[in-house]
């Protein structure tokens, strides 16, 4: 049997725990594109409000990603996911029933609270092995994308054909199909993987938000969302200003996000294979200056404004690829589970402040401030990416280590030596070794034939 194929089980786990996710997803983000045009006929309801309903959803999501993930490893993977869907539920079907903007302030609140994303990977951690959890993460990872992008599309078609009430339904309905899956065919662990590279690890925190390189690229997600739902707080509005209805958005969004897919992937490849990782993540945040700049001077001119959302779509898709490949590359060994759940908790931060300060400055001001304020704050961010240093071109690896490999003398330093290998970092408590490599020079394989005949 090839140790690299999928088992059944891991098959399962992986498809299933990515359609948990991406039904969660597709609940958040259907929501974007129609809140700030059909939620204005909710009772008293303001363009301020209407961005605190956006933003709430990721203050609720920062405050319990970190400790619900901590929590999963008391109560267990499956009752913290269904708990947490089932508050997602609630949330939307309160916002469903709500005829009030309060109503659905209170329900998104509720959505997010439902924070179920760390317990999601580390299920997924403990269902998989080693040698196959990249490919699993990986496939969260794009389901991620393709779910914001199709929800991008039918958020507007279900509210303009049933209303935003029937959309909050639609949600309910997708979180309970989660539940179902999560009980029916996500299997059961038969128990808790302790795995730095996939799950938080207490006492870490401190040592991960003191890392100026991964602070510099929690900044940078931060700001992307900060851009994201401020942008989209404006956005529908200018679209029914330049005379293109509610109702056909979603046509800008399906041809914009297609475009993006398909420009991004050689600048993928470019900066992985030819690691030029710093040119693209930079030029990614000034076109991001330049979409805004866009955006801030079509004054209701259709063509301008899809010009604009098209820029900014090719520098969002291509950074929500490249920063969890950076935040992985410099996460120390042994602590990329815990610098991905801050980038997770900076990443709701950012949804939380673009929705709430979007809507503030659009109520009080106009949508061009929004997106002159979008364009400082691209600008600020361009200046912090400028400093940042090409990353390692890395990989991370946790190797199993018996009680006879632990008793080997000079183990941490015969794995140091061995070509490739970067750093090490033995847990003997947790009987493993976490391990970053350069896998153009040397692979798992080789580090474990390596600790086989120690």
């Amino acid at each position: 049997m090839n140790d690299n194929k999928m088992t059944p089980v891991e098959r399962r786990a992986t498809w299933g725990l990515g359609t948990v996710f991406s039904l969660r997803m597709l609940g958040m983000f259907m929501v974007l594109p129609v809140l700030t045009t059909y939620g204005m006929a909710l009772q008293g309801a303001s363009e301020t409000l209407i961005g605190l309903a956006i933003g709430i959803y990721g203050l609720a999501q920062a405050v319990f990603q970190i400790p619900f993930g901590l929590l999963s490893d008391r109560v267990g993977r499956k009752p913290l996911i269904v708990g947490g869907l089932m508050l997602f539920v609630l949330g939307s079907v309160i916002a469903a029933m709500t005829t009030s903007i309060w109503g659905v302030i209170l329900g998104r609140a509720l959505q997010g609270s439902g924070a179920i994303a760390a317990a999601v990977m580390a299920l997924l951690s403990d269902l998989t092995r080693e040698q196959n959890r990249t490919k699993a993460m990986a496939f969260i990872g794009i389901s991620f994308g393709v779910t914001f992008a199709i929800a991008m599309v039918i958020g507007p078609i279900v509210t303009h054909a049933l209303g935003l009430h029937a959309l909050f339904w639609m949600i309910a309905i997708l979180a309970t199909l989660g539940i179902a899956i999560t009980l029916l065919v996500v299997p059961n662990a038969p128990g808790h993987v302790l795995n730095r590279e996939s799950g938080m690890v207490k006492g870490s925190i401190r040592t991960v938000l003191a890392n100026p390189k991964l602070l510099k690229l929690n900044i940078g997600i931060l700001c992307l969302h900060i851009l994201l739902m401020s942008s989209f707080v404006a956005l529908p509005g200018q679209f029914e200003q330049a005379g293109f209805p509610a109702a056909e958005h979603w046509k800008v969004y399906l041809v914009t996000m297609l475009v993006a897919f398909v420009a991004v992937v050689p600048f993928i490849i470019y900066a992985e294979v030819k690691r030029r990782m710093k040119r693209v993540f930079v030029g990614c945040v000034a076109l991001i200056i330049i979409a805004e700049i866009v955006l801030w001077g079509a004054a209701g001119h259709f063509w301008t404004l899809v010009i604009g959302v098209q820029l900014f779509f090719l520098a969002f898709n291509l950074m929500e690829a490249i920063l969890p490949s950076l935040i992985s590359k410099e996460s120390p060994p042994g602590y990329k589970g815990t610098a991905m759940g801050i980038y997770s908790t900076s990443q709701f931060i950012g949804v939380a402040i673009g929705g709430s300060f979007g809507g503030w400055v659009f109520g009080h001001y106009d949508a061009q401030t929004v997106f002159l304020i979008g364009a400082i704050v691209a600008a600020a961010w361009l200046f912090v990416a400028m400093s940042m240093q090409e990353p390692p071109y890395v990989s991370s690896l946790r190797l199993v280590l018996s009680d006879a490999v632990l008793a080997v003398p000079n183990l941490e330093k015969r794995l140091r030596a061995q070509p490739g290998v970067t750093s090490v970092f033995i847990v003997p408590e947790e009987k493993s070794a976490y391990i970053k490599i350069d896998s153009k020079v040397t692979s798992r394989v080789e580090l474990e034939a390596l600790i086989a005949s120690s």
